[in-house]
């Protein structure tokens, strides 16, 4: 097999487990070097382990190179230091995988504040601590005339592009990754770093919380040439190559793996326009044009 991230260093977070357990596999199935963090919660974020260890042992046994970190990356000061501690180990960073996450699931009327807050500052501070600290590495690498590139993987999901019932702290934190992807792929990529975001299918810990009946697997379930439409693996390939050199001219870009297929998402854009000519609107006509000039109008296949 090709390697294409030979030396590479990586951090994946929240790699204990479905979806990240199989980016940090596979990364290292490449040649990376990775650092297996995870804080070893419960699927709602409670709690503490070293859960990273077992991701770690795989990974040195199968004579690849990894250590186990459990940094809280929501955590300003445990983020620093998870960069720091990886440039302390390896010299450097080259890939950073923020996919790290917890669910706390409920209508908005019965959800706490509490549970919103919870869920937002894993996903979307720790994505951008991590994302904060890794720019100042490669921005003072930049600075000092080195010439390199660098990787940031987001994980979004469906939940935040779509919406899904139940959901509204998880699919507003995947939401804003989105645009935490698009905006730092704009200010990083003078420095050689892309910035993307993935969205993964699969069954996890996670989505066994959203659905009654719903079972997980971890991706070392399957032998390496079988295929499973739910292995939370499945996502895994297309993160070791937007993490390689090859995929230097993608970035702020969202891309959907579900089962066999790859979407590369679009954005808002404009679905109908109407003009009032240079007029101030007036609100006690607006029902008529709105009815007949905007939402009449369908784009082709959006709903």
């Amino acid at each position: 097999m090709a390697r294409l991230l030979e030396d590479k260093v990586a951090i994946v977070t929240g790699a204990a487990h479905g979806i990240g357990r199989g980016h940090a596999l596979e990364l290292a199935r490449h040649g990376a070097k990775v650092v297996v963090n995870d804080l070893g919660t419960s699927v709602r974020g409670e709690g503490a382990g070293q859960d990273a260890d077992e991701v770690m042992d795989l990974i040195n046994k199968s004579d690849g190179v990894a250590i186990a970190d459990y940094s809280d990356i929501a955590d300003e000061e445990q983020a620093q230091e998870l960069i720091s501690r990886a440039v302390e180990q390896f010299g450097r960073v080259d890939v950073v995988v923020n996919n790290a996450g917890i669910a706390r699931d409920k209508v908005v009327w019965n959800m706490s504040a509490a549970d919103f807050d919870a869920v937002m500052r894993v996903h979307v501070r720790g994505s951008w601590l991590l994302t904060h600290f890794a720019a100042q590495h490669w921005r003072t690498r930049s600075q000092a005339g080195e010439t390199f590139t660098g990787r940031i993987i987001n994980t979004t999901s469906g939940a935040g592009l779509n919406g899904n019932f139940g959901q509204s702290n998880y699919a507003t934190a995947k939401a804003a990754i989105v645009g935490l992807t698009l905006t730092t792929s704009l200010e990083l990529y003078r420095y050689g770093v892309t910035v993307n975001a993935v969205g993964p299918g699969g069954m996890t810990r996670l989505t066994a919380t959203m659905a009654a009946g719903q079972q997980s697997f971890e991706p070392d379930e399957l032998a390496a040439d079988e295929f499973h439409p739910m292995d939370p693996a499945g996502s895994s390939p297309v993160v070791a190559w937007l993490a390689s050199d090859e995929a230097q001219h993608v970035t702020g870009q969202v891309i959907r793996v579900i089962h066999d297929k790859i979407f590369l998402m679009g954005g808002w854009y404009e679905k109908a326009t109407v003009s009032s000519d240079g007029a101030r609107w007036d609100a006690a006509t607006l029902g008529r044009i709105m009815a007949t000039d905007i939402f009449h109008t369908r784009a082709p296949g959006l709903r």
